[in-house]
């Protein structure tokens, strides 16, 4: 699947009210790119690649919120009079890793020393001040329902056609636009992703920092450990401390022995 542009999507985002947008999220109405059996694959304006970013940021897919807030702030930026290149990346600004998930992902970077190396005080300020430095993005850069509902890793990334194709074509420009950034993936399905493109000789192994927990919410337990914040004997029992140990020293010690520069490939 080739890379949508946002011509295609302008006159709809300004002729329908936010409610109509919200509801075609999930729908699947004007908004679909395409169909495969029980999968959707729908438009939001995710296409904006921050070329020089250092840091580019790996989820597995935008969530129906995540897609509804990026249409909106298209809408309005489209409604104001801006260009397509400023709509798309101010959508995207708008719309990634929000609210409590962006406070754990930026307290987790610092505390392997992202930040150190891109040489700002914290990763917030990539958020704000820092923008240059960072590029947000999805293995399925567009917007996934499985039976309408926010697809969350079945069936396979890889294995999927259509799917995979998202992966290769979208991602895959990403990879190739930024020949200097380090890649952090959340989540061993967004992982799964990065691994396929490695294996497919698109992208250095060195370039992808595994490993961080995913800073979902529902993860607070397995964030706190790794943090620091939580003793391991407090732990439940379905937190298996070794691996987050282990995960926490390969992406300190990856990041510590990265150059001043990233790496190119």
């Amino acid at each position: 699947m080739r890379a949508v542009n946002l011509n295609r999507f302008a006159d709809l985002l300004v002729s329908v009210t936010e409610a109509d947008l919200a509801a075609d999220i999930t729908l699947g109405g004007r908004l679909v790119l395409s169909r495969s059996g029980e999968l959707t694959v729908c438009y939001a304006p995710f296409d904006h690649i921050q070329l020089g970013a250092r840091l580019a940021i790996v989820g597995i897919t935008p969530g129906a919120q995540q897609a509804q807030n990026a249409l909106v702030e298209a809408r309005r930026q489209l409604i104001a009079g801006a260009t397509h290149d400023i709509v798309l990346r101010a959508a995207k600004v708008f719309a990634s890793f929000s609210g409590p998930m962006r406070a754990n992902l930026v307290a987790m970077l610092d505390h392997v020393g992202m930040n150190r190396w891109l040489g700002v005080a914290s990763t917030e300020e990539v958020w704000n001040t820092r923008t240059d430095l960072v590029h947000f993005t999805s293995a399925l850069r567009y917007p996934v329902y499985l039976k309408g509902q926010n697809y969350s890793g079945s069936p396979s990334i890889t294995t999927t056609p259509v799917l995979c194709d998202l992966l290769g074509s979208c991602l895959g420009e990403e990879v190739a636009a930024l020949p200097d950034a380090v890649w952090v993936p959340l989540g061993p399905r967004a992982t799964q992703g990065m691994i396929w493109l490695v294996q497919q000789g698109q992208l250095s192994p060195e370039r992808v920092l595994a490993g961080l927990p995913h800073p979902s919410g529902a993860n607070a337990e397995r964030i706190a450990y790794f943090l620091g914040r939580k003793k391991r004997a407090l732990l439940s029992a379905k937190t298996a401390p070794d691996g987050l140990d282990a995960a926490r020293v390969r992406l300190s010690e990856q990041i510590a022995n990265l150059p001043v520069e990233a790496i190119s490939y």
